[in-house]
């Protein structure tokens, strides 16, 4: 947790639960509204959605919570027990930004280290640009290998074969890494043999425009608040492609990344659930990310990872019914499914259905509550994640427009992509180009 002066805690706090106060306030006023609709289809309709309501209200505490539970764990480690860490960049026409990505591994502070990079096959000078950095660099040793074009996952196992630390990163091409990374993360694989992996922080580095200010916000209240309350259970269900660090032994054990998903990190992390694993979350883990600075491209990316993990999901599908695993994992899958089912659908149901309302019964009532409950929710969220993760505070008026713009357009991608997969429909990678922010 940063350490911020008593002035600043004070004012954080004061709005915080103020935001909170108005949320329960919006709350009742929905609760109590009466609004005399004819037809049964429209009131089933509200109540089912106001039940959806209170249910993501317990959601967002819920998170809030036990996300500020993992953030107290702050214990280090002596110098001399980090042991040798493997980092492996998996690199396919990267040549945009793989420079700039291995120059933020050369300035880590670790003991020793070693970077693997993976040329997956790449049609312009990605091989020949990560070739200049070969050798020995101090404290960390560079590499690179070159394989005919497979995919991430093979390149990944490429590298976890070629690996000689005890852990293995496992980052993208595209991303650049935070100084502490690697000293944060170690700590919680050394005490707990238990611990498989450590999922990092994601963080929008491109923050050019109000869609890449959208998705910085998304990552820091969407993503990494959810892993680290899922962190605090030992849980997290997705480990991000740019930061993740695995205990070299673990991955043996289940094989390494399987090839018949879209989102094979969301794959790897499940099968270590199901083998008995836990997954834990370190929130100064870095990883500096390009995030797509169009619509469409944005669009792209979250089409392949919906499709990639539902195709997971459906993997491990019998852990939904049958926890021998621990109701722990069985609650990972559900809860996947509400992140990437339920709530996308309802969504956009909710707002076809006020719209209408509005439109055939000349009431928007329903609609401004709607919105603005969870645009209150989502300030409360963002202002939190904000001061917790010492980022900017100016992504925190984003999260006005958050709700109402952008989670809407990724959900109806999202429903789209879902309705697509389970028509089987076939898709290709639809890799995305890099601008070279990093």
């Amino acid at each position: 947790m940063q350490r911020l002066g008593i002035r600043y805690w004070i004012g954080f706090l004061g709005i915080f639960f103020s935001l909170i106060g108005l949320s329960v306030g919006l709350f009742e006023l929905l609760k109590d509204a009466r609004v005399d609709l004819p037809g049964s289809f429209v009131n089933i309709s509200m109540l089912v959605l106001f039940g959806f309501l209170i249910l993501l209200v317990l959601r967002y505490l819920s998170l809030l919570w036990f996300s500020f539970l993992n953030h107290l764990d702050d214990e280090d480690l002596p110098e001399n027990e980090f042991p040798l860490v493997t980092i492996l960049v998996p690199a396919y026409n990267e040549g945009a930004v793989i420079q700039g990505s291995i120059e933020s591994l050369l300035h880590l502070d670790y003991p020793r280290y070693e970077v693997i990079v993976i040329d997956d096959g790449s049609s312009d000078d990605t091989y020949a640009k990560a070739a200049v950095y070969e050798g020995d660099h101090g404290r960390a040793d560079v590499r690179v290998i070159t394989k005919p074009n497979g995919g991430k996952s093979r390149a990944l196992n490429a590298g976890i074969e070629n690996a000689n630390g005890k852990f293995v990163l496992c980052m993208d091409g595209d991303s650049a890494l935070h100084p502490a990374t690697l000293r944060r993360a170690v700590r919680h694989l050394i005490p707990s043999e238990n611990v498989a992996a450590v999922a990092g922080s994601v963080k929008v580095l491109n923050r050019t425009n109000m869609l890449a200010n959208l998705q910085a916000l998304e990552y820091v209240e969407g993503l990494n608040m959810v892993r680290a309350a899922q962190g605090f259970f030992r849980l997290v269900n997705i480990i991000p492609g740019p930061i993740g660090l695995f205990r070299k032994s673990a991955l043996d054990e289940i094989g390494g990344y399987d090839h018949d998903t879209f989102a094979e990190d969301c794959d790897l992390t499940l099968k270590l659930l199901t083998h008995g694993w836990q997954v834990k979350f370190e929130p100064e883990s870095i990883a500096y990310t390009e995030a797509p600075e169009s619509l469409l491209d944005l669009l792209k990316q979250r089409y392949r990872w919906t499709r990639g993990i539902l195709q997971a999901i459906k993997k491990h599908k019998i852990r939904l019914l049958t926890p021998k695993d621990g109701v722990g994992v069985s609650f990972t899958l559900w809860y996947m499914i509400f992140e990437g089912i339920l709530w996308p659908s309802l969504n956009v149901f909710a707002h076809v259905l006020f719209i209408f309302v509005a439109a055939r019964y000349g009431t928007a009532l329903p609609l401004v509550l709607w919105f603005a409950q969870l645009t209150v929710l989502d300030l409360a969220a963002a202002l939190y994640c904000v001061v917790v993760e010492e980022e900017s505070l100016s992504l925190v008026p984003y999260a006005i427009c958050y709700r109402a713009f952008f989670a809407l357009t990724v959900d109806v991608a999202k429903l789209f992509a879902t309705i697509e997969e389970l028509l089987a429909l076939k898709m290709d990678w639809g890799k995305l180009e890099r601008i070279g922010r990093i």
